[in-house]
């Protein structure tokens, strides 16, 4: 494995590995991403086998222009033109009618393909000098906490990765919001900072919350983005009385919250975080693999505000907790 700052060599050097097969970590605007090149079913393979993936689960491919889109999906409705238009680059990704050349392994098994330009500068130059899509799914163990900076892949993934790309931390921190527009009536399969008024603004329509159980895109299943540590969600009211009652116990407890009531909870291993959803989602997952590492009993999170501004975290929360 090689960490490399980012520069001109690094970025050529990570291209040229993806055109040899390899893997390549880089950093996007969501989570760091495990990627290879999406036309090659063998490299993105090695994706499956570094994360402990199941095969039939689809991947995202990311685009490093928007010129690319027809290469990878067939008959894209203007739908999809006018979200890319409104969202890309950025944390969205629209899942469409595959091109008959797009690789199995890429949409495991399914006719459909999930594709996304990220709006980070490093991704961005490692796409276009790469010329081709490259399949990235966030760059952890299977249904682990993602990477939101280089050293939590390494730390994960290690020389299961050729070369890690160091952008430094991820600014949004929470995977991409998936919109499905192969029915005539549009879905979100996975909510992210890209909410659904947004999506409804641009579309004209209304836009339907999926809830399907079969696995369409990354992000579906039941448990996802969880500690090893057992994880309880609490309301706000309920946390300080759980804390009490699992230290009489002699329990060893971590606790995440947010609220300024919380600020001073008596618990040894507090982390607080802003009560703004969107300087919340940074910094998520960073709190959850710091506690998790503490090898504790039992980590407390308190249950975030009922409302679209915190659905992205909602979710991912609600599966990594039991």
């Amino acid at each position: 494995m090689i960490l490399s700052s980012v520069n001109q060599q690094s970025i050529d050097q990570a291209a040229a590995l993806l055109r040899a097969g390899g893997l390549v970590a880089f950093p996007t605007e969501t989570v760091y991403g495990l990627g290879a090149d999406a036309a090659n079913p063998d490299a993105v393979s090695k994706i499956f086998a570094a994360k402990g993936r199941p095969v039939d689960h689809p991947v995202i491919v990311h685009l490093g222009n928007i010129d690319q889109l027809d290469a990878w999906a067939a008959d894209v409705p203007e739908a999809a033109r006018r979200l890319a238009a409104a969202f890309w680059p950025g944390p969205l990704t629209i899942i469409l009618n595959k091109h008959a050349g797009v690789p199995a392994a890429v949409t495991g098994g399914q006719n459909t393909v999930a594709l996304r330009i990220p709006a980070n500068p490093v991704a961005l130059q490692l796409l276009q000098a790469f010329g081709g899509g490259v399949a990235a799914p966030s760059a952890n163990r299977f249904g682990r906490i993602s990477p939101t900076q280089a050293c939590h892949v390494a730390e994960e993934l290690g020389d299961e990765v050729g070369m890690i790309l160091d952008g430094g931390p991820c600014t949004v921190g929470v995977e991409s919001t998936i919109i499905d527009l192969t029915d005539e009536h549009p879905a979100i399969l996975r909510p992210g900072r890209i909410t659904r008024s947004q999506l409804k603004a641009v579309l004209q329509t209304d836009v339907r919350l999926s809830s399907q159980t079969k696995i369409r895109a990354p992000g579906m299943m039941a448990v996802h983005y969880a500690p090893n540590t057992m994880a309880l969600l609490c309301a706000t009211e309920t946390l300080i009385a759980m804390i009490d009652e699992q230290c009489a116990l002699g329990k060893q407890i971590g606790v995440l919250a947010y609220s300024a009531a919380l600020n001073f909870i008596p618990c040894q291993h507090l982390i607080h975080l802003p009560e703004q959803a969107e300087l919340y989602e940074p910094a998520l997952y960073s709190a959850l693999r710091e506690l998790d590492n503490l090898e504790l009993d039992m980590i407390l999170i308190e249950q975030p505000p009922d409302n679209e501004a915190w659905a992205a975290v909602t979710d991912r929360l609600g599966k990594a907790t039991v």
